[in-house]
């Protein structure tokens, strides 16, 4: 019996000490692909603005001026936001303002948003897609970072969500998914059947501002290493 009692606290003992190196060892790969932070292109941009480039969910259709997403954003964070949206526009017009709304305008961060008007317009989706990588590239050679918004909600334009996923991992761009989830389901947070109020993009901007806070904050300090 002393034997079988001490066998089995030594059994015991062992266990345990599996049990806790499968703990630091789980921990240490949930730190590698959980909480690390992918890598994005021109994180130490040097550029001064986050553009807001988009169709009417930057612009801010249905809400009072001042309350669009833009406007909102620019109050949580400690960078100058500039609002390039234009209601009704398609990613094919856009294409042929960014030059001067976008990269004349020294960005830091451009986030954009398009998708909408094209769906209702019924462009094919592979122009769309192209249009939209065609805006990542342009941006990046400028040496600013990119945000790429998700406006997809139950069935609209679902297929995007992971058109604009992939997009995003391929270029090394920030994915901002369903900044629309929970506000077109919501009267209180909309203006119409598509678009949020001012309480709806307070909550966007919002949304918003916690993607993209981890790489301002990242940029700020590679820049102010670089100073050194």
């Amino acid at each position: 019996m002393i034997v079988n009692r001490e066998q089995r606290t030594e059994n015991r003992e062992q266990r345990n000490k599996i049990l806790r190196l499968c703990g630091v060892l789980f921990l240490c790969v949930f730190a590698v692909t959980g909480c690390a932070k992918r890598e994005i292109k021109n994180i130490d941009s040097k550029g001064r603005n986050i553009i807001c480039f988009g169709d009417s969910i930057t612009f801010g259709y249905g809400a009072s001026e001042g309350q669009d997403y833009p406007a909102a954003l620019a109050k949580i964070v400690d960078i100058p936001v500039i609002n390039a949206g234009i209601d009704g526009d398609t990613s094919i017009e856009a294409l042929k303002r960014i030059k001067s709304d976008v990269l004349e305008r020294e960005p830091l961060l451009v986030i954009i948003e398009f998708g909408g008007n094209d769906f209702l317009r019924k462009i094919p989706q592979e122009v769309t897609i192209n249009n939209i990588k065609e805006m990542v590239r342009q941006v990046q050679a400028r040496r600013a970072m990119v945000a790429l918004v998700d406006i997809s909600t139950g069935i609209f334009l679902r297929e995007y969500r992971a058109i604009f996923s992939n997009l995003a991992k391929e270029t090394g761009a920030i994915f901002i998914p369903s900044i629309l989830s929970g506000i077109i389901t919501n009267p209180s947070l909309k203006s119409d059947f598509l678009h949020p109020n001012g309480a709806g993009y307070k909550l966007i901007a919002e949304r918003i501002q916690q993607a993209i806070e981890p790489y301002l904050e990242q940029n700020v300090a590679l820049n102010n290493h670089t100073k050194k």
